[in-house]
């Protein structure tokens, strides 16, 4: 019963020592603003400016409020997290409510800035250029597939090294999935940033695989990297030694001698 206590997670939501409510509110604030910042680029129309968006405005999220959440500020990310138990059902099922919420409120605000004739350029995802259902659940599984996997072995505690740079690192994965599937599927990648968009626009066209899709990539990625890559280890602590004051020594010595006797 412990163990599915703590799988589960409930104690976090009356424990004050857990930051969840901080982390909720983290959670929103990172995809509002990454449906700001990255939706905002569409109207540009321009593959490498969207990409580089999507990927600098992750970087900077993670940056701010990694430390709080973990910056997750995707389901597929916590989808993938949750697979692999590194945090409990409760916390992830309502990060992924708060990432939702805070996608929409960003795509919101950003139609609400943008002139009326550009209303519809917020970065709504879509299939492109014949890509067809399956098509595009693959390349939105591989596009969180290669995120998480990242996600994973930036923030190794193995490997101490790549913290500092982890924010960026995975910004580049992000930059690298969105080069690769605007053309083909508008780049979901990000089952909460899809939502925002076409919650605002008000058009769901396929909408299930930008689901589907990146929610199984997440978690093969991070299944993959736990179970079959290997999580780098630790460094051991150096040993440390202690000295025995003599007299001590010398009465240990001698309840040995004496159970040596028996």
């Amino acid at each position: 019963m412990a163990s599915l206590r703590n799988i589960l997670g409930a104690q976090e939501l009356t424990d004050k020592k857990s930051n969840l409510y901080r982390a909720l509110v983290a959670e929103f604030l990172g995809t509002m603003l990454l449906n700001f910042f990255g939706c905002g680029s569409a109207i540009t129309g321009d593959t490498l400016a969207i990409s580089f968006s999507f990927g600098l405005t992750v970087a900077a999220v993670i940056q701010a409020i990694g430390h709080v959440s973990g910056g997750h500020v995707n389901p597929a990310v916590t989808f993938g997290m949750l697979a692999i138990g590194k945090i409990p059902v409760i916390r992830g099922l309502l990060y992924v409510i708060s990432q939702c919420c805070g996608a929409i409120a960003g795509s919101a605000v950003l139609r609400a800035l943008t002139s009326p004739e550009k209303e519809m350029v917020l970065g709504a995802v879509a299939l492109k250029n014949g890509t067809d259902g399956a098509k595009g659940m693959g390349v939105e599984f591989f596009l969180a597939f290669i995120l998480v996997l990242v996600v994973c072995g930036a923030c190794d505690p193995g490997k101490p090294e790549a913290k500092p740079l982890a924010p960026l690192i995975i910004g580049l994965a992000v930059t690298v999935g969105h080069i690769v599937g605007i053309e083909r599927t508008s780049t979901g990648m990000n089952p909460a940033r899809a939502l925002g968009s076409a919650v605002v626009v008000g058009e769901f066209p396929d909408h299930w695989l930008y689901w589907v899709g990146p929610i199984l990539g997440g978690a093969a990625g991070a299944l993959i990297y736990t179970h079959v890559i290997g999580a780098a280890k630790e460094p051991e602590l150096p040993r440390s030694y202690t000295t025995v004051a003599t007299e001590e020594k010398e009465r240990f010595e001698y309840i040995d001698s004496g159970r040596g006797g028996l």
